[in-house]
């Protein structure tokens, strides 16, 4: 193995140089921060020292079978252990492609461990202000190295708080178009998020504050419950509703409501791991070029239960999520890790029950304020 150390004024031109010098299959074993110069402790020059190695064979040519052997027609008898050999082959590359990505993914958890042991109190605040927001190990890595390059060692931390800020806005999906852009607009989700609340807050500003003409489509026919809180809302908003139990009633439903600006239709509030439920919002619902759908998700929940209910969910096209009961946690760092992770923007987030004043619209800005939290996190620094 030939292993070489490079210095570099940045770790971006450090990994040009390994490259250049090593190839594209070179591993990175190890880095580090290095200053040198200044005057009376100030002024000091950063650059970087980065240890990296690569396998003068790659495993193409050692994995490589011989061409004669490819080309070779066995006769009878061999092909058994002809066919065997192929097997072990594949076998063989399979295991070593998983030996090299475990190796890479042992190697960066080690160049991380490396930024931070060697990261100055304002990166170790962030990281701790994102570690608290509950921000992807993978972001927080790769804030640390940007920090790392970007930010001044004599920087104020209002500096690497506002770089943070420009990294974490670069990763955010924004919605081509903002929300209602289609006439009707479809909420789903699990149990208990709050959706049919969320609905009438998302119907009543768009009557109360942009003057629009809306009704509403209810599906959720498995809780009278429910239908009676929405026509409950209806009424207090003078728009009509439709309940719909199956595909003909949504239909003549849709055309009964032809002119109207916007149509508001709530779903079933159903177990969110029930795939069986999302093939029947199918059959019930036509997902054409005149609808889209918002997934609420609940801030109380665990971010690995909000990937669940979004791959059920992933028979249908999501446009946008809505988060709700924000008042209910201090954590809001599943917001960006959802957006960032499957490219879909958030649309609204709510934060009490109050219709319709407990709703807001999610701009990048706002989600960041919550996730950074400068006027709390800061001062408990």
């Amino acid at each position: 193995m030939k292993i070489k150390k490079i210095y570099a004024p940045s770790m971006a031109e450090a990994m040009e140089k390994i490259k250049k010098e090593l190839g594209q299959d070179a591993v990175i074993l190890n880095s580090k921060v290095l200053y040198s110069g200044g005057f009376l402790g100030f002024f000091k020059k950063k650059s970087f020292e980065v240890l990296a190695a690569i396998d003068p064979q790659p495993m193409a040519n050692k994995q490589q079978p011989n061409k004669k052997e490819k080309i070779k027609i066995e006769e009878p008898e061999n092909q058994g252990e002809s066919f065997n050999r192929l097997i072990q082959t594949r076998n063989n590359q399979d295991s070593m492609v998983k030996e090299i990505t475990e190796l890479k993914q042992l190697v960066k958890n080690l160049n991380t461990h490396n930024a931070v042991e060697h990261a100055n109190e304002n990166i170790r605040k962030v990281i701790g202000i994102l570690r608290v927001q509950e921000i992807a190990d993978e972001t927080i890595d790769d804030i640390v190295i940007v920090l790392m390059e970007q930010v001044q060692n004599e920087a104020a931390f209002e500096e690497y708080l506002e770089k943070t800020k420009e990294y974490l806005l670069s990763k955010i999906p924004v919605a081509a178009h903002g929300v209602f852009q289609k006439k009707y607009v479809n909420v789903v989700g699990p149990t208990g998020v709050g959706k049919t609340t969320t609905l009438a807050k998302l119907a009543a500003e768009s009557v109360l504050k942009h003057g629009k003409k809306v009704a509403f489509i209810t599906t959720d026919t498995y809780r009278i419950a429910a239908i009676e809180q929405l026509k409950t809302y209806a009424t207090i908003l003078n728009i009509p509703i439709e309940v719909a139990y199956n595909m003909d009633d949504f239909k003549k439903a849709k055309e009964k409501f032809a002119h109207y600006d916007t149509v508001f239709i709530d779903t079933a509030g159903r177990n969110f791991r029930n795939r069986d439920y999302v093939e029947e919002l199918q059959k019930l619902i036509s997902f054409n070029e005149d609808l889209e759908t918002y997934l609420v998700l609940s801030l109380t929940s665990k971010q690995r239960d909000m990937e669940e209910i979004l791959h059920q969910f992933s028979l249908i096209p999501i446009a946008h999520f809505i988060f709700t009961k924000m008042d209910e946690t201090s954590s809001y760092g599943a917001i960006f890790n959802m957006m960032n992770k499957y490219n879909v923007n958030t649309a609204f987030m709510t934060n009490g029950q109050n219709v319709p004043d407990d709703i807001v619209r999610a701009t990048p800005a706002n989600i960041l304020n919550h996730i950074l939290g400068v006027s709390k996190n800061v001062r408990s620094s």
